[in-house]
């Protein structure tokens, strides 16, 4: 049982470039960070895997996963200025992430509750928004 709470937190988890909301005045910008990013998770401290990847694909400032074959939902913005802010739900367990982008890279912290937390990073794979499956 607990490797099924384990694999299951660690999916949402490394779902995570999931982050908590982005401010208001946020909103309108982000259209420079258009395209395809490949992001990878590296579990600090906790229970979760040690390593994730995965692709979101941004739009105008609105992240999604580029894929929905992960069974879960991810919502999240990118502020003009690079700030990102996510939040992820799987099967009932839900994952925040903060951080930046700039033109083709971006880096930051993430967790899920108090069971694991760490950094991520990411490097834009296309400028072509990728359509979910």
């Amino acid at each position: 049982m607990l490797k099924s709470v384990v694999a299951a937190l660690g999916v949402s988890a490394g779902l995570v470039a999931s982050l908590q909301a982005v401010s208001a005045d946020s909103r309108g910008g982000g259209s420079d960070y258009n395209g395809t990013w490949n992001v990878q998770l590296v579990t600090e401290s906790g229970l979760c895997d040690s390593r994730y990847s995965f692709s979101l694909a941004v739009r105008d400032g609105d992240i999604r996963l580029a894929s929905t074959a992960e069974g879960a939902s991810v919502s999240g913005r990118i502020s003009g200025d690079g700030n990102v802010g996510l939040s992820v739900r799987r099967s009932g367990t839900s994952g925040a992430a903060s951080g930046r982008l700039q033109a083709n890279s971006g880096s930051g912290t993430w967790s899920v509750s108090s069971l694991c937390s760490g950094r991520w990073t990411a490097q834009r794979r296309s400028t072509r928004v990728a359509q979910a499956d």
